[in-house]
């Protein structure tokens, strides 16, 4: 099957050889057009041999009264829009790279991109807030849980937009909600879901070491019973633990976040894959899952970065996050480019 350039700049297929002979003869195309095979490159029509005797061959033009440019290609089921297909070529990601653009597309689009970011925060904050109102609070608590995969998709959906130099506005932020809302939903609860169940024997050990501790002087039944509890009194508490004890704790912890740290880098990009290549959840986690793991410690050093750069607007009065937190978005889009779109940053 190939994929073609038409003269209007889109992109129309996946077509069969047959039709594409068909399109040569009608003059739609010609030995220049750029045509790329299933799994491979952009190339002329003329260098596939398959086509090579056919675009030598002299083609009586069209007649003086049709259009310059190929028409638009009669919509059937080898033209139907559908998701877009990930490349399969291998990718080097550069981290620095990442950052920089980051940072120049956050400093030259400052509106758009720190805005929607103050946007998104200020939305789930709000739910957040709201959920501790005794009685209804539930009720938000439950709307942050199935608004969170969309509100997150439509913030990598903003910046995507804007990296890719094309409209963007506030209104994107809620692009989730229209495109893909349950595909998004479900994409960041199993996800979370499957990291979180790394972390239960982590806690599991966390409960039987250390709470019995914090059980002694009936502190667990006045955090239970919302009373004050001191930090001196929970500090004399903890003190009563055996290294030993601690030792244990924090070995089950660590050998624990490595499988959850391994399977949330592997599944980072599923929500932008919903949103912008319109998969299904399922396939999306397959598909981060395959790029991500040709070169797990680039991305891996990436979020570190990111997770550094994130830092430095803690640092500033806790201010500076929003726009250490927009580079570090902008960055990770740049890198969602380079592993799912081909363009290296």
């Amino acid at each position: 099957m190939y994929r073609i350039i038409g003269g209007d700049g889109n992109e129309y297929g996946p077509i069969s050889a047959e039709v594409l002979r068909q399109w040569y003869a009608e003059g739609r195309v010609n030995g220049e057009t750029q045509v790329r095979q299933e799994g491979g490159g952009w190339l002329p029509m003329s260098a596939f041999p398959e086509f090579a005797q056919l675009t030598t061959q002299k083609v009586t033009p069209p007649p003086p009264a049709a259009p310059p440019t190929p028409p638009p290609f009669p919509a059937g089921p080898a033209a139907e829009p559908g998701p877009t297909p990930v490349p399969e070529e291998d990718y080097d990601l550069d981290i620095g790279g990442c950052i920089g653009r980051g940072w120049g597309l956050v400093k030259g689009q400052f509106g758009i991109t720190v805005g929607g970011f103050c946007l998104y925060t200020l939305v789930m904050f709000g739910l957040g807030m709201l959920g501790s109102i005794p009685l209804i609070g539930g009720l938000f608590s439950i709307a942050s849980l199935f608004m969170g995969g969309p509100m997150l998709g439509g913030l990598y959906y903003l910046y995507l937009r804007v990296l890719r130099g094309g409209p963007a506005q506030a209104g994107d932020l809620f692009a989730g909600f229209k495109k893909a809302f349950f595909q998004l939903f479900l994409g960041q609860l199993v996800v979370g879901l499957l990291v979180g169940l790394c972390l239960v024997p982590a806690a599991v050990t966390v409960a039987f070491v250390l709470l019995p501790a914090l059980g002694h002087g009936q502190i667990l039944q006045e955090m239970l019973h919302h009373q004050q509890v001191s930090a001196q009194e929970v500090s004399q508490q903890l003190a009563q633990v055996k290294p030993e004890q601690w030792a244990l704790a924090g070995g089950v912890f660590l050998l624990c976040l490595v499988p959850a740290v391994f399977l949330k880098m592997s599944w980072l990009f599923t929500l932008p894959l919903i949103i912008d290549k319109e998969l299904d959840f399922g396939a999306a986690m397959r598909t981060s899952w395959q790029r991500v793991n040709r070169h797990w410690w680039q991305v891996f050093g990436l979020v570190l970065v990111a997770a550094v750069v994130g830092a430095l607007g803690l640092l500033a009065c806790c201010v500076g996050v929003l726009v250490t937190a927009p580079i570090q978005v902008a960055a990770m889009m740049y890198a969602y480019e380079t592993l799912f779109s081909g363009r290296e940053v």
